[in-house]
């Protein structure tokens, strides 16, 4: 097992890695919308807080030279799935192209943010 910590994404906001590497996939832990220079909630709605989550996630996957086409299963946790999910899914489509990976998208209480996005990736 590799355990990753991306240069450039957030810091870790307890006790875990940014990512582990093992049997051939990197899994990425969840990520927020924080901006990885002020350590700040990024404003706005939710699809600017999943183009932030995105572009932190980014950089877990150049930590390991991966790119979004080998993304193979995404799951995202929503504050407010019914509201938000159309804006969501909009913003997301900004960085996938077909074939898409699996999603499994879920609300959650998400203490002070929209949106947190894990990957499972395959290298």
């Amino acid at each position: 097992m590799e355990h990753v910590n991306a240069v450039g994404a957030p810091p870790p906001g307890g006790t875990y890695s940014h990512g582990v590497v093992a049997h051939g996939f990197l899994y990425t832990c969840g990520m927020g919308p924080a901006d990885p220079v002020t350590g700040k909630i990024v404003e706005g709605g939710v699809g600017e807080q999943t183009r932030q989550t995105l572009r932190n996630l980014q950089k877990v996957l150049d930590a390991k030279g991966a790119t979004f086409s080998q993304v193979v299963k995404v799951t995202t946790h929503l504050q407010e799935v019914l509201r938000d999910f159309k804006e969501y899914d909009a913003a997301y489509s900004e960085f996938f192209t077909a074939p898409y990976p699996v999603r499994t998208t879920v609300g959650s209480d998400l203490n002070g943010i929209l949106v947190e996005i894990d990957f499972v990736v395959a290298l």
